[in-house]
């Protein structure tokens, strides 16, 4: 019991450091997505207050939608897999570098693949929503199924000086009757679980810690450790990441991207609701009658439209607030905040200029210059989310036979994101100008110094494109070759029996004619 009573004790303990951010995330969540984010005690029945301004939300929803496309492509692999030249040397030997890239690539689609029959992009883009917003979320992955996030609400975790993961503690709500028999008969001893229903829930603490260079991780119920939840990961391959959008220096948890522009949004929200609920005041018609005037009341309300009555226009008015100027100044405010969030959030409408005439290049241009500008989001979530992600699929592929077993840290990830420059674009374009260098000198220098084979590899994992099958092996090519030279061979010999053939045919025609004293007929 004392185990368990300590674990919940420490999850309170740890929750007091978190509750700061857990408020920051939550007032976050109010102005922009109030589900991602619920207030404490919430349940499915729980009515959520809506923001009056949606250009948060879908500001959030943008970015989420850019940042999913950047850090898990469709299609095409994140990351690249590098071999040191010593490596490569004792593993392949010389002259292989265009091969041993050619298989790397392969290796690359694969796992992209294997994110694509995992279904990780709907876990990651929820995930990606709860960091813009909360700045934090907690990441599993298993060896089985698709991926699973925590709220901030629902774990607790404590990181190094140098922002190393050393504990994580997730608490969980699961129903009795799911639990192992074994847990369920010592918890019936309880008297707290004396007469306790299968549907009634219970605790559940999953807790993982660092010890050495292994991440162990084990379940406990009430002061019962779940038989057979205890293990073990490398922690390069530790299937729980606890993600954070910016990191601070010194604090266990990270801020969201909706935090440093709280300000605005608050602004915006509070100038878009003064502006609708006083546009639905002025919408209100209601007309005034002098009380000492000739028009009765009765009259104008329950005349129908176009009829004659007795009355004096003097005595009806219409009432009006007179806050045109006042609204305008409030509408003007919230063009000039919705411009500058939109911009912060990368939405069309920032990036396309006000004008007549807008080229497309400078439309390119304004959007990687916003891009730009997000590249320190990309090192944080590269390191955290996509490197670990990379380690644990290559895992996996391991494990399935999808991949050979390397030596340890022959294969190194490389994190491919943000711009189109990175990555393989510059293998690729350095490829192309040494090519334009090279053509000065001639084909017979290329021909002679140039190992085409290997550049044509090089070109095709630059691409992203698997060249097996579409390119000719060196086996293919000999083949060709050797039935080139064949069917050369095969040539020259009718040549040179059509040759010998013509030379004997005079005299063939001289014996023929010796023989019967005639010249013989052609």
């Amino acid at each position: 019991m004392n185990n368990v009573e300590s674990a919940a004790k420490l999850y309170e303990d740890m929750a007091r450091d978190r509750d700061v951010y857990l408020q920051r995330a939550r007032d976050a969540a109010s102005l922009t997505i109030p589900m991602l984010m619920p207030p404490q005690g919430h349940s499915s029945s729980t009515v959520y207050d809506q923001p009056y301004s949606s250009v948060a939300a879908r500001g959030v929803n943008n970015l989420a939608s850019k940042l999913l496309m950047t850090l898990l492509p469709p299609n095409a692999p994140f990351f690249r897999l590098t071999i040191d030249d010593f490596d490569l040397q004792e593993l392949a030997g010389d002259d292989a570098r265009g091969q041993a890239e050619e298989a790397l690539a392969r290796i690359e689609r694969s796992a992209a693949q294997l994110i694509e029959a995992k279904a990780v992009r709907v876990p990651a883009h929820e995930a990606i929503k709860q960091l813009i917003v909360a700045g934090n979320v907690l990441t599993y992955m298993p060896k089985d199924g698709g991926m699973k996030i925590y709220r901030l609400d629902r774990y607790v975790c404590k990181r190094d000086t140098m922002g190393n993961l050393l504990k994580v503690i997730v608490k969980e709500e699961v129903s009795f009757e799911a639990l192992p028999d074994t847990v369920r008969a010592v918890l019936q001893d309880d008297p707290e679980f004396t007469n306790i229903k299968p549907e009634t829930e219970v605790d559940l603490f999953t807790c993982i810690r660092r010890e050495g260079k292994k991440m162990v991780v084990h379940q406990e119920v009430k002061g019962v450790m779940i038989p057979k939840s205890q293990g073990s990961y490398p922690i390069a391959r530790s299937p729980w990441m606890a993600l954070r959008f910016i990191s601070i220096d010194g604090e266990n948890y990270g801020r969201g991207f909706v935090e440093e522009y709280i300000g605005d949004i608050k602004s915006l929200e509070t100038l878009t609701t003064a502006i609708v609920e006083g546009s639905a005041a002025a919408a209100k018609v209601l007309f005034l009658v002098r009380p000492n005037g000739t028009t009765r009341t009765s009259v104008l309300a329950n005349s129908p439209n176009g009829a004659v009555v007795t009355g004096d226009a003097n005595d009806v008015s219409t009432l009006q607030l007179d806050k045109f100027n006042d609204f305008r100044v409030a509408q003007e405010t919230i063009v000039q905040i919705t411009e500058r969030l939109s911009a912060a959030f990368l939405l069309n409408s920032s990036i396309q200029r006000n004008a007549d005439r807008v080229t497309a290049e400078e439309i390119r241009y304004m959007a990687q210059e916003l891009e730009t500008a997000l590249g320190g989001i990309y090192s944080t979530l590269s390191q955290e989310f996509q490197l670990p992600l990379v380690n644990i699929l290559l895992y996996l592929m391991q494990k399935e036979g999808k991949m050979p077993k390397f030596p340890d840290d022959a294969i190194k990830p490389q994190i491919v994101t943000g711009l189109e420059a990175l990555g393989r674009g510059q293998d690729l374009s350095k490829l192309s100008s040494l090519l334009e260098y090279l053509g000065p000198l001639g084909p017979e220098v290329i021909q002679k110094y140039l190992n085409v084979g290997d550049y044509i590899d090089r070109l095709g994992a630059s691409l992203g494109i698997d060249t097996q099958g579409l390119i000719k092996s060196d086996e293919e090519l000999a083949s060709e070759a050797q039935a080139d030279q064949e069917q050369q061979e095969a040539a020259m010999q009718q040549q040179q029996m059509a040759e010998m053939a013509k030379g004997a045919a005079p005299a063939v025609a001289k014996g023929v004619m010796d023989y019967t004293g005639e010249q013989p007929t052609e």
